[in-house]
């Protein structure tokens, strides 16, 4: 049983021709064998590598003689390679031509006798069937959204790459529906799909994956400093600037509006920070503060007749000798009417130069300036008052002890301006007698509270 059809794979077609003594022999296989021309014998055709999906339902496709087999894959498969070598060369038989000797370059002529192909198959010019490519031929019925696919024989209508068959039409497979493909987002296409990430991030080479852009090292789009931060960034401004209303650019911060305190006197705004600027005969300390300028050591303007008295904003020279006829300068400062001077009985006896300074609208009351004998007379009363000097009630003298007394600021004084106040001290003894001295004291109030 198995010999006749092995056999039955072999029909050799003998051709005798009337003009020549040749004998031309062909050959032609059955089906699910071919020609090897190399072993010059039909061969068995692996069905399981030219099919596509042979098997369905997990089967695995075994290659058969002049077919294929679909079996469970628990299923095991013994070979007979004997058999197998003896299909092989009961399939297939050489071809025979003779030719005469008279002409051994002659091509044999074409035989008469036409050969059946089975389905699928048509006769060559050789007088072999060979396979109809109904791909290439367009004799196939598959539809324009399908691709045809040549088999052996037949053909086969499929599906393009990204599409299914659901009946006998070919659907968009969504990929986006599908494990997920993409690392942010999945755009769904015709046969296809691509991936896009979110804002702040780029896709990677491998086209799915996501991966952070670097927004301050691609382009900086921060106008001073920039802080890349997963799917973003952050801008910084330098000391001195603030970020703007976009977040990006920076604007400079005007410090001397944002606090009346920033600066002592003046503040002045500059890009990126500011500075703090005194009036004349002031200097900046510590960078903010005003200090005043003692000129009477830096520039002495004074002539020698005079002294350089320093006060807050300024300076004043003042005459070294400051004593009026009937005075006499005994000491720095202090002028004496002689007693033997008839003048001077009615005089007080010793008038005292001094100078102070004070700052503009000083709080009140505050104690600004102490007087106190220097000669203590035995069996004395002094008595304090002021001479004259306050006539706008600004001062106030309260004596603290028997030799000594305070003045007292009452009335707050803005500057610039000069106040001259006379102190007198009047002493009386048991004896009646009586003797006075005066403190003539120079209040200088600077222009400014510092």
């Amino acid at each position: 049983m198995l010999t006749a059809m092995f056999l039955a794979a072999l029909i050799l077609i003998t051709v005798h021709s009337q003009e020549t003594e040749e004998t031309i022999t062909y050959t032609q296989c059955t089906d699910g064998y071919e020609w090897d021309p190399v072993r010059q014998r039909c061969k068995d055709i692996d069905e399981c590598e030219i099919v596509p999906d042979a098997c369905k339902g997990g089967m695995k496709c075994v290659n058969h003689y002049g077919g294929y087999l679909c079996l469970p894959r628990t299923a095991q498969i013994i070979v007979n390679e004997r058999e197998e070598a003896a299909a092989e060369s009961t399939s297939g038989r050489n071809n025979v031509i003779r030719r005469t000797p008279a002409d051994p370059h002659r091509a044999p002529p074409n035989p008469t006798h036409q050969i059946q192909c089975a389905a699928g198959y048509e006769q060559s010019d050789h007088n072999v069937c060979q396979d109809i490519d109904e791909c290439a031929t367009g004799t196939h019925n598959c539809r324009a959204d399908q691709v045809c696919v040549n088999l052996r024989g037949s053909f086969s209508c499929q599906c393009p790459p990204g599409y299914q068959k659901r009946g006998d039409q070919c659907v968009d497979i969504d990929e986006c529906t599908l494990p997920p493909y993409c690392h942010h987002r999945c755009v769904n296409t015709p046969g296809s799909y691509y991936c896009q990430c979110n804002a702040g991030f780029q896709l990677a080479s491998n086209n799915h994956t996501c991966v952070d852009i670097n927004e301050c090292d691609a382009n900086n789009p921060c106008a001073q400093q920039c802080y890349n931060i997963l799917g973003s960034f952050i801008c910084q401004c330098n000391p001195g600037f603030e970020l703007s209303s976009d977040r990006i650019n920076c604007e400079d911060t005007d410090e001397c509006r944002t606090s009346s305190y920033v600066c002592q006197y003046q503040c002045v705004n500059e890009p990126g920070k500011f500075s703090c600027v005194c009036p004349e005969g002031y200097q900046v300390v510590g960078g903010r503060t005003c200090q005043d300028i003692n000129e009477c050591e830096t520039t002495n303007e004074c002539r020698e007749d005079e002294i350089c008295w320093n006060y807050h904003g300024g300076f004043r020279c003042y005459p070294r000798n400051p004593c009026q006829e009937p005075y006499v300068l005994t000491s720095e400062n202090r002028c004496v009417c002689p007693v033997s001077n008839a003048i001077c009985r009615e005089l007080p006896y010793s008038v005292v130069y001094k100078y102070m300074s004070i700052r503009s609208d000083r709080t009140v009351p505050s104690d600004i300036f102490q007087i106190q004998a220097t000669t203590i007379y035995p069996n004395t009363i002094n008595t304090f008052r002021i001479k004259s000097g306050n006539e706008n009630g600004e001062f106030y003298l309260r004596q603290t002890s028997a030799v000594s007394a305070m003045l007292v600021l009452v009335k707050s004084l803005s500057g610039p301006r000069e106040h001259i106040v006379d102190l007198e001290m009047l002493t009386v003894n048991s004896l009646n007698y009586r003797t006075s001295s005066v403190l003539r004291l120079t209040i200088i109030v600077g222009p400014y509270a510092f």
